[in-house]
């Protein structure tokens, strides 16, 4: 059939006006299986994004909105006050000034990917205006690329570095009444697990790659499944973002990857002098500098549906963005600034047919950080701690704030990917990553060496519990088994060398002198064995407590121990609830315990209900399990903590695979024809 953009009538009642192109002939089919994942089939590759979209918006067109006013610096448009802060670094970075500028020099088989994406959209919108914000229409291919250029720093925190900058200076708080803390309420700290076993570490031969991103469970960062096959060799199945047309981790037919997040030193604050006679100035090299300075409008949506205005100064200086507050005028320089090829790299990488061939799309050297842990079809398996490092002063302390009047500090070039941190095929057979440093991401002997790498990188230096895990299951087994690679997934015990461990051992030396309490809590927890099943009656206590403790280090452990205990017993009557009584994964009408939690190797991370349960927001979601067998043969399982209707809740996916998440389980994905041959529930074109 005929899947044609909407009518100017049908526009003008949205408040918008259509994207100006002839109607096209999409060839793209969408088959569900029983599971509501889409396996998306097309003649080319424009077709299947454009079917891509249709099905994401099918599932979630709320949050596919949300991306595109994200990326158009608009959010506060849609969501009032608090989109202000995205929308303010949208235009204090320039966005759209690098978006507009690149875009037309991008591959024309990549534009045309985005443009179809965006017009699956457009056309998706068209057929349902009732879920159409005003001002949405047309979405086009630069909204897709403004989308990932404003998104990919923000994975190493370049967006914290902007707020830290911005910050006032600080000013004394009243303490914090102990007795109102919401003691339940856990931080949320996104992280992620990647491990690659080759086929040396394997008992059976075969070649094993986690996928297993930790990930908001809604929002823009909330994975979506798919299964893509296009005529022109784009076959992938994995995990996709709200407006994102390209796998960002999962597997074709030859390789996989994972993605977890890395965070190394990829920004740097300049500290100006402004001239005291003229604000627009800045000193550099002992002359002063004029401000590159304008000013944008940004609409904020009020309580009551109507707007207001707001206007901001936008400059720069010859180091990058600049923001102004109380403690001075500071430009910060960042990697990813204005770079808008990095979806060029994510199409080579879904492409990739080889090690070879998907070295050469890293060698791209656009996406500005992130760690990849690689697996193949050949036994290959490898790890990236990838990033756009720049090439600094040496000699220099980077650690601070830099002086900004000395263009020698202005950094330009970045480091080859040859040079970047990774390992390749150890000895050991193995590697992983759990956001941690580079530094252990195998067996020690064929772990890298710090010397080897200048300090001017900021290369991490830190161990997750989830590493130290990974080191004490998968690292402690030579011969690993599909069914140990599995259980070492879900794994849920703190290590002994963890920061909770360290807690805990806190919380025993304290001296009881007759308390009670304390007394009981410290029998609980010498009974401990460090879990987080949902048996478990230590680890509401444990847990809490030393997450509190962690977010609060002035704050006396006893008082934050005797906080939790109190909140326990007013919610759950005792001290000793189970784990599972606790922490929740809640899902329209599903509700049921959940194990693991926070820096898990089975992550979960809550916040508290009215009833006092932790209700799981983060943390595991879609998870994949791939394998080649010792004859290459692929196989693959996943789960997603939902379903594939990820806002649709008169949909049966809308919470179908919570209970098999909950269960530790998975279901096959259905990646070739003949996987998916009796499996279909539903097969059209977009539109009928």
């Amino acid at each position: 059939m005929r899947a044609t953009l909407i009518a100017m009538a049908i526009c003008a009642g949205l408040g918008g006006a259509a994207a100006q192109a002839a109607p096209m002939d999409w060839d793209v089919r969408i088959r569900r299986d029983e599971w509501g994942v889409p396996h998306i089939k097309g003649k080319t590759d424009a077709d299947v994004a454009y079917g891509l979209a249709w099905a994401h918006s099918e599932d979630d067109f709320a949050t596919m909105q949300e991306a595109v006013f994200t990326a158009r610096g608009r959010l506060a448009e849609l969501k009032g006050p608090e989109g202000l802060e995205s929308d303010d670094l949208v235009h204090l970075q320039d966005v759209w000034g690098a978006v507009n500028k690149g875009y037309p020099g991008l591959p024309a088989p990549l534009r045309r990917v985005m443009e179809a994406y965006a017009a699956g959209l457009n056309d998706y919108a068209a057929r349902h205006p009732d879920k159409v914000a005003s001002g949405l229409l047309p979405v086009t291919g630069r909204d897709l690329v403004a989308g990932t250029t404003y998104r990919g720093p923000t994975f190493y925190g370049a967006d914290a570095v902007f707020r830290q900058a911005m910050r006032p200076s600080p000013r004394p708080e009243p303490k914090p009444d102990a007795a109102k803390t919401a003691s339940l309420d856990l931080p949320i700290e996104i992280g992620s697990n990647g491990v690659a076993v080759g086929p040396s570490r394997s008992a059976d031969g075969a070649t094993r790659l986690l996928v297993n991103s930790h990930q908001p469970f809604t929002g823009p960062l909330a994975w979506y499944e798919a299964v893509l096959e296009s005529g022109e060799g784009w076959h992938v199945a994995g995990g996709f973002f709200p407006g994102s047309p390209f796998m960002l981790h999962g597997h074709n037919a030859h390789l996989g990857w994972a993605s977890t997040v890395n965070n190394p030193d990829l920004a740097d604050v300049y500290e100006l002098t402004v001239n005291p006679a003229d604000r627009d100035q800045y000193r550099l090299d002992g002359r002063w500098r004029r401000f590159e300075s304008r000013w944008v409008e940004i609409k904020v949506k009020r309580p009551d549906g109507t707007f207001e205005t707001v206007r901001r100064e936008v400059s720069r200086s010859a180091h990058g963005p600049v923001v102004r507050s109380d403690r001075g005028v500071f430009a910060i320089r960042f990697a990813g600034l204005g770079e808008v090829r990095q979806n060029a790299q994510y199409f080579a990488m879904n492409k990739a047919r080889s090690v070879a061939e998907w070295k050469a799309a890293m060698a791209m050297g656009v996406l500005p950080s992130i760690n990849y842990v690689y697996a193949d079809a050949k036994g290959n398996v490898g790890y990236v701690h990838n990033g756009r490092y720049p090439v600094r002063k040496d000699g220099f302390d980077w650690s601070g704030t830099v002086p900004g009047d000395r263009s020698d500090l202005i950094w330009t070039a970045q480091l080859p990917f040859a040079k970047v941190p990774q390992v390749w095929n150890p000895r050991s057979g193995w590697t992983f990553n759990a956001n941690n440093t580079p530094f252990q991401a195998t067996d020690p002997d064929d772990d890298l060496k710090p010397e080897a790498f200048p300090q001017t990188l900021g290369l991490q230096t830190n161990m997750t519990n989830r590493a130290w895990r990974a080191l004490e299951t998968y690292g402690a087994d030579t011969s690993i088994t599909d069914a140990k690679f599995d259980a070492y997934k879900y794994d849920l015990a703190y290590s002994e060398k963890s920061d909770l461990a360290k807690g805990l051992a806190l919380l025993l030396a304290l001296p009881a002198d007759g308390d009670a309490d304390l007394a009981a809590a410290q029998a609980l927890f010498r009974g401990w064995d460090r879990r987080t099943n949902v048996e478990s009656r230590a680890a509401a206590l444990g847990v809490l407590t030393v997450l509190r403790l962690q977010q609060s280090p002035d704050r006396p452990p006893v008082e934050a121990l005797k906080a939790v205990m109190a909140e326990l017993k007013a919610k759950f009557g005792r001290i000793d609830p189970t784990w599972g009584e606790v922490n929740r994964i809640r899902r329209g009408q599903v509700d049921v315990a959940v194990d693991g939690g926070p820096d898990i190797f089975r992550a979960i991370y809550g916040r508290p209900d009215p009833d006092g349960r932790l209700r799981a927001v983060a943390g595991d979601t879609f998870v994949m399990f791939v394998t080649w067998d010792r004859d290459g043969k692929l196989s693959s399982r996943s789960v997603h903590q939902f379903g594939a209707a990820t806002l649709d809740e008169a949909s049966p996916h809308y919470a179908d695979q919570t209970p098999v998440f909950a269960a530790r389980k998975t279901k096959p994905v259905k990646f070739t024809e003949a996987d998916l041959a009796g499996h279909i529930r539903r097969d059209y074109r977009p539109g009928e």
